[in-house]
């Protein structure tokens, strides 16, 4: 069950190193046109982010055909689920908003626990209900800091742009509308920053510091909050990203301390 759960850590941190970090704007937008090199070389990053964790987290993986030939077939399906989204949304079957997003990390990690199985032989399908416990070995432990480091400042920033487009779209004033996409990307980059501090901070036991980073942030966008509708999405960013910095926090402090409590 060890080895199974470091398994399934190594391959995961991969998809997220492939899917939020390795994968540019460009590369996004060459598979929204359906370029088949876009694919490719997604296809590819994806392969070799996961080989190579694999091979770094478990002894003697990389040299294993299996191991190559299983993290293959992973490539493989991540691609063939991401253009049949892409296809899906294209043709207005299903919106491309948070819960489609959900939805497609929700069958990539299905497909990784698959893997991760496949990669740990001997160990029975009906036992891996309970890996939880198993995450608080020390070596599951380091592992999974960086999967949820990602997971929360990566995949989270993109959450919470699809959760707020509604509002970024409504926003009237005229030197925004003209702003557009350098708002949100600028929005994303503070998001990063801001939920890796407070993750880090609340480690650390410094609810303090929080405090400090919301009120750095509130000071420098003070002179934007004119706009009602501006404030509105900072807020509403704010929150999401602070809540899911939070839970980030107490999943990471219930690994390491053996508590929930992630106060001073």
């Amino acid at each position: 069950m060890q080895m199974f759960l470091r398994t399934l850590l190594a391959v995961y941190l991969g998809h997220l190193a492939a899917d939020f970090v390795f994968q540019t704007g460009r590369l996004v937008d060459g598979k929204l046109r359906g370029r088949p090199s876009a694919y490719l070389l997604h296809g590819l990053i994806h392969y070799l982010s996961a080989i190579l964790l694999v091979g770094f987290f478990i002894p003697g993986a990389i040299v294993a055909l299996r191991t190559h030939l299983v993290i293959a077939a992973l490539a493989l399906v991540h691609l063939l689920i991401d253009f049949a989204k892409v296809q899906l949304t294209a043709k207005r079957v299903i919106a491309g908003g948070a819960g489609s997003y959900l939805a497609d990390q929700f069958v990539h990690l299905l497909t990784v626990f698959l893997a991760a199985w496949l990669l740990s032989p001997g160990v029975p399908f009906t036992a891996l209900a309970g890996p939880l416990q198993a995450s608080r070995n020390l070596g599951n432990k380091f592992l999974a800091v960086p999967v949820v480091y990602l997971g929360v400042i990566f995949g989270g920033g993109y959450l919470i742009r699809l959760l707020t487009r509604s509002l970024t779209e409504s926003v009237k004033d005229e030197e925004l509308a003209k702003a557009g996409e350098q708002l949100q990307n600028a929005g994303l980059y503070i998001g990063w920053l801001e939920r890796f501090l407070i993750l880090t901070a609340m480690l650390l036991q410094s609810p303090a510091a929080v405090g400090l980073i919301l009120t750095a942030k509130a000071i420098t966008r003070y002179p934007e909050f004119k706009s009602a509708r501006f404030a509105e999405y900072v807020l509403i960013g704010t929150l999401l990203s602070v809540s899911l910095a939070f839970v980030g926090a107490v999943f990471l402090a219930w690994l390491f301390l053996g508590t929930t409590h992630v106060s001073g």
